[in-house]
């Protein structure tokens, strides 16, 4: 049977955090990190790859803190640096000395923080459409541009939030009304209106992690859409130049949430990656 989100569903004190997590399977650990816009959280971002991973790994979805049911702080700077350490609180609290990650977008941010900060505690990485440095296109990107008013005045809306992730994929037919009335409902909490991790009011400067890519020495994945307009295909070009163990793969027709409109063909791509012996 599927898994689901209520069966897989759990709560843990990570340090002084407490932190909402899903976990299935059993084998290797997999962490699988989320990306950052309105309404994210682990199973909402991997809802489509959860049951084939968990085949293979024991797989954990976090909420990143200031998302879905996980704790809300107040961050005021080093957003990833926080993130990651808020990670290797969880991995501390579930007993967990190494894992394999995959991270989506500010996911692919913390996992590349992590393991710069934790290199011993990482395996392999795949990142997909992960802030890099944009050579080409112009920034902020239009997905950042709608990310950064969802919270601003007159507030969130479902209308904000459906233009928001009319961006996020090359195909929006695919984006059920479900889905959005979910990502909606998470959205609007209280304390995460009264301190939202990202708005354009509330500007929290990302670190240059760019800076020292090639320090990262572990095996890595980087998956894109071709048509990501929010953090496009040229923030890979220096990953790719940099990393030192890198290999890219790029769909088509496909925008910033690739393990979603790609879920088949990304599942079978990111187990053969994380599973080959070389």
């Amino acid at each position: 049977m599927p898994l689901t989100e209520e069966a897989t569903s759990k709560f843990i004190q990570a340090g002084p955090l407490k932190l909402h997590y899903h976990e299935a399977g059993k084998g290797p650990a997999l962490i699988m990190i989320h990306g950052g816009g309105p309404g994210a959280g682990g199973w909402s971002n991997y809802r489509r790859n959860v049951d084939h991973f968990a085949e293979h790994f024991r797989v954990i979805l976090p909420d990143l803190p200031g998302f879905a049911k996980s704790d809300k702080p107040k961050i005021d700077s080093g957003l990833l640096g926080f993130m990651a350490k808020a990670i290797v609180g969880l991995m501390e609290a579930l007993d967990i000395p190494r894992a394999n990650f995959i991270g989506n977008s500010l996911g692919g941010g913390t996992t590349l923080k992590f393991a710069l900060d934790y290199p011993d505690r990482a395996q392999r990485l795949v990142l997909m459409g992960a802030p890099g440095l944009a050579v080409f296109t112009p920034q902020p990107a239009e997905g950042i541009k709608h990310l950064l008013e969802y919270y601003e005045a007159p507030g969130p809306s479902m209308e904000k939030l459906r233009a928001f992730l009319n961006v996020m994929v090359y195909d929006g037919s695919q984006l059920t009304d479900q889905l959005i009335k979910e990502r909606y409902a998470a959205s609007i909490q209280p304390d995460l209106i009264a301190n939202p991790i990202l708005s354009r009011s509330r500007p929290i400067m990302p670190e240059p992690l760019w800076k020292d890519f090639a320090k990262i020495k572990h095996k890595t994945l980087l998956i894109w859409g071709r048509d990501d307009r929010t953090v496009t295909l040229d923030n890979s070009f220096l990953m790719l130049n940099q990393l030192q163990d890198v290999r890219l793969h790029v769909f088509g027709k496909c925008g910033h949430w690739a393990q979603w409109e790609k879920a088949p063909e990304f599942n079978r791509l990111v187990v053969d990656f994380l599973t080959a012996s070389e």
